[in-house]
């Protein structure tokens, strides 16, 4: 099973067309793909992951195989709910607290910082893309997520250790974000994710060349009324590698308001003799026109189709 690659290089010229419809397919129908050219600096990713490996490795390695879960799965005990993580988050957007983290060297801030700024520029570039596919104002998403201090970003930081009993224990276990749109930079070697699609565990391959994988957050599912899908995905644990993973969400904020985009609604609350006074003078005609003329009808615009 081939996973979506979104080419960014492809969004100008004559494949733009064809590009916007993988990025509709794989909203729809997957709800994670992957996206290459998407203009974020590659010597910065490469610094971003070779320095959070030496985070954890100076400071939250040995502290981890000390942990209760490392004590509970050695001992072989009970891991219906614990996760093989070692783990920590940074909040960025609307107010950072990166400098508060225990033990970040300069270096590892300003390339977070670096790299953030970047990405939110891609997160922010995908939420008028969707909203171009879904028929939407390009700023709808951006809006939605906004509130009153604009879109909630932040990134977890997580590294799935060697396990040495892989088949007691979950790196993490199933579930579906949250939030709105992930942003994942992960490990180009190791393995361990795995998104589940039509009856079956998919196994996303380490990212080579610095592709940035994105999913979709339980939000984003609301806001397009279900057009596009928030995924149920997991990660193994592994006996023989250290997976790095660097994901970053952009969310809404606290205290926006998520519904259904009025656009995308189907009308609702209509009786059906209404409807079928308009049927039929309409009945030959697209049903698109006539379900938008109801839909009017229902929110007190009363402009009907003729």
């Amino acid at each position: 099973m081939e996973i979506p690659l979104v080419d960014f290089n492809e969004l100008n010229g004559e494949k733009r067309s064809k590009t916007m419809e993988l990025l509709h397919h794989a909203c729809e129908k997957w709800g994670f793909f992957q996206v290459e050219n998407h203009g974020i600096d590659k010597e910065l990713m490469e610094k971003v992951k070779h320095l959070v490996n030496g985070h954890y490795e100076e400071n939250l390695k040995e502290s981890f195989y000390k942990s209760t879960i490392a004590k509970t799965i050695q001992n072989q005990g009970n891991t219906s709910d614990i996760d093989w993580e070692s783990s920590f988050f940074i909040w960025h957007r609307p107010t950072s607290n990166i400098n508060e983290i225990s033990n970040f060297s300069e270096d590892l801030r300003e390339a977070m910082d670096e790299y953030i700024a970047q990405l939110f520029k891609l997160a922010e570039k995908l939420s008028e893309l969707m909203c171009e596919n879904l028929g939407l104002e390009k700023g709808h998403i951006m809006e939605a997520f906004s509130g009153n201090k604009g879109p909630s970003v932040g990134t977890k930081v997580a590294k799935y250790p060697q396990c040495p009993h892989p088949e007691l224990v979950r790196g993490l276990r199933e579930h579906t974000d949250a939030g709105g749109i992930i942003l994942l930079l992960q490990d180009d070697k190791v393995p361990g994710l795995e998104f589940f699609k039509d009856g079956e565990w998919v196994e996303i391959p380490p990212s080579k060349n610095n592709t940035i994988f994105v999913n979709i957050g339980d939000q984003l599912e609301i806001l397009s009324n279900g057009n596009y899908k928030s995924a149920l995905h997991r990660v193994m644990a592994d006996k023989n590698g250290s997976r790095l993973s660097i994901a970053t969400f952009y969310n809404p904020a606290g205290d926006a308001i998520i519904s259904p985009a009025p656009k995308l609604l189907y009308p609702n609350h209509v009786r059906f003799q209404d409807y079928l006074k308009l049927y039929a003078t309409t009945k030959f005609s697209d049903k698109g026109p006539r379900f938008e003329s109801m839909k009017n009808m229902t929110n007190g615009n009363h402009h009907v189709i003729a």
